[in-house]
């Protein structure tokens, strides 16, 4: 069996959500100099989560203050009316909750029909094998660590379980999908979730906040995570 490539290092995601919102050209320019892989913006709707982020308009104002990919996660009831306009706004990489798409093997082939790289994210309750069958049509698969809505949550260990879980059904499908965790990730959890399979890493609250900033934060995180995914290779 072909084995999935993984990443030759840890990817650092930072999520913007804590960001200051006035100024978010200058904070995406900020994370761009500290090394980070990709920005992810959290996208919420207000219903499927209790929370109003960022809209298509606010990203695409910001899209030209970066040199990486943007990835946009929808926390909304009804992404497949969003698709088009995230992507329009620079987003190459479009992330919809399994719990919210009634057709999600369809609305993952739209994602790429619309000339994006797809992905798919699953609820800390929500299982492993629901994407078994659509990895074909899914470039990335994200763990929520936390439940979605807000920031600044603790990391929920249980999950590495289920990271574990993706992490075989990936590589036992032999597609390159990269395999995300969000929620609570700090120098500390993301050795447990590195162990689990996962490659790329959305750090938030935690980033933001690091005491000798940005670049130290993204230095530290993307070096707990590869020690332990080489530890766990050795």
């Amino acid at each position: 069996m072909t084995r999935s490539p993984r990443p030759r290092r840890p990817l650092i995601v930072p999520s913007v959500l804590p960001a200051d919102f006035a100024r978010l050209g200058e904070e995406v320019r900020e994370l761009c100099d500290a090394g980070v892989d990709r920005i992810q913006w959290d996208v919420m709707d207000g219903a499927f989560v209790p929370n109003l982020t960022f809209g298509p308009d606010v990203i695409a104002a910001a899209r030209p203050h970066s040199e990486v990919p943007f990835e946009a996660h929808l926390m909304v009831i009804n992404p497949d009316e969003l698709l088009p306009r995230y992507v329009e706004a620079g987003c190459e990489l479009i992330i919809v909750h399994a719990e919210t798409c009634t057709h999600l093997h369809r609305t993952l082939g739209r994602i790429r029909d619309l000339g994006a790289r797809s992905g798919v994210a699953l609820n800390p309750h929500t299982p492993a094998d629901v994407v078994e069958n659509v990895l074909s049509e899914t470039d990335l698969v994200l763990a929520m660590t936390v439940n979605p809505g807000f920031g600044g949550q603790a990391y929920i260990p249980a999950v590495e379980r289920k990271v574990a879980r993706l992490r075989r059904l990936i590589d036992d499908s032999g597609l390159p999908v990269e395999l995300e965790v969000d929620g609570g990730i700090t120098t500390e959890t993301i050795s447990g979730a590195a162990a689990s399979g996962a490659d790329v890493f959305i750090s938030g609250s935690w980033l933001y906040a690091h005491p000798d900033g940005k670049p130290a934060a993204v230095r530290q995180l993307r070096a707990a995570a590869a020690g332990r995914c080489q530890g766990e290779a050795a």
